[in-house]
C-alpha cells in the first residue's frame, strides 16, 4: 500500500481515501463517489477496527461481505482495496494509541469510552500506510468527523477532511451496516429516530429555542415505541459539542437510540 502510494504521489495523482469497516451500503458508496470527485485515485480501507469495540460489542458479529465490498467498490470508481489483517495494523506487543482530550467526553463517548482512542488510533494509522491528499467521512458519524478533524489539526497532517452528507433510505432512515441487525417489527420503530430529528427541525422553525423542550418533545415522540431505550439526546455547539441552552444560531441534534439490542445513531442541523 506504501509503495503504491508513493509511486502516485511521485506521478502527481492526488489520493482520496474511504476508510470503512466494510459491509458496504449506498452511504458507503456516497463516500466513493465524493472521494472520486476529488482524486486521481480512490483508496477504500475495509478493516473492522477491534480497538474501537468496547466489552459486550459486537465486534465478533460485525457483518462482512467481502467479495461484495469489492465489486460494489469497484463499480463506483475505486481504484484500490486495502485490506489489512488484525496482525498487519496491531502486531505482538502493541501498545501505541492516539487519545484526544476533550471532544471524546460527550454523546457516544460516554457510553462507549473505548471507541474514540480506537477510531483516532487507527485512523492515524491507515493516514500513514495510505499517505492521502484528501480523506472523506460521512456526518452522520458527526463526532467522529469532529473527532478526525481535530486530530488532522493537532497532529498537522497534511491531509483535506471532506464530511459527506448522510445517506437514507426512503422512508428517512439513516443508512447503517447495523440496521441489518434489525428485525421487520424493530426496521419500523427504527424509524423514530429520523421522526424525532424532523420534529426538532420543525419546532426550531416555529421559533422554539429552549433547548430543554426541544429535547423533551423529541424523547416524549421516541419513548412511545415500545423496546426503545434512549441512550442521549443532546444540542450542542457544532464545532465543540459543548451543549448549550438556547438554539439563537445553527446548532446540532445528536441522538443515540437502542432500538431492541441495536443501538442506532442520528444527527441533525438545526437552523433557527
Amino acid at each position: 500500500m506504501q509503495t503504491f502510494a508513493d509511486q502516485a504521489r511521485r506521478q502527481g495523482r492526488t489520493i482520496a481515501f474511504i476508510p470503512t469497516m466494510g459491509f458496504l451500503h449506498d452511504g458507503h458508496l456516497s463516500l466513493i463517489r465524493e472521494g472520486c470527485r476529488h482524486g486521481s485515485e480512490v483508496v477504500v480501507s475495509i478493516f473492522v477496527n477491534p480497538t474501537q469495540f468496547g466489552p459486550g460489542e459486537d465486534l465478533d458479529t460485525y457483518p462482512r461481505a467481502f467479495e461484495q465490498d469489492c465489486e460494489l467498490a469497484e463499480k463506483t470508481g475505486a481504484t484500490l482495496i486495502f485490506h489489512p489483517t488484525r496482525e498487519d495494523l496491531y502486531g505482538e506487543n502493541y501498545q501505541t494509541f492516539v487519545t484526544l482530550e476533550k471532544l471524546p467526553f460527550h454523546l457516544c463517548g460516554l457510553s462507549r469510552p473505548v471507541f474514540f482512542r480506537g477510531v483516532a488510533t487507527v485512523v492515524t494509522k491507515l493516514f500513514n500506510i495510505v499517505k492521502p491528499h484528501i480523506a472523506v467521512f460521512g456526518e452522520k458519524d458527526y463526532q467522529q468527523l469532529l473527532v478526525i478533524r481535530r486530530m488532522v489539526r493537532d497532529l498537522n497532517f497534511d491531509i483535506r477532511i471532506i464530511g459527506a452528507p448522510t445517506v437514507r433510505e426512503p422512508d428517512g432512515l439513516a443508512m447503517s451496516s447495523r440496521n441489518s441487525y434489525l428485525s421487520p417489527d424493530e426496521r419500523r420503530r427504527a424509524l423514530c429516530l429520523f421522526q424525532a430529528l424532523k420534529r426538532a427541525e420543525e419546532m426550531v422553525r416555529e421559533g422554539v429555542r429552549n433547548v430543554s423542550e426541544l429535547i423533551g418533545a423529541v424523547r416524549e415522540l421516541i419513548d412511545v415505541h415500545p423496546d426503545t431505550v434512549v441512550d442521549y439526546i443532546e444540542i450542542f455547539d457544532p464545532e465543540t459539542i459543548e451543549p448549550i441552552a438556547a438554539v439563537n444560531s445553527p446548532a446540532r441534534m445528536a441522538l443515540a437510540v437502542k432500538i431492541g439490542k441495536t443501538r442506532l445513531i442520528d444527527n441533525t442541523l438545526l437552523t433557527p
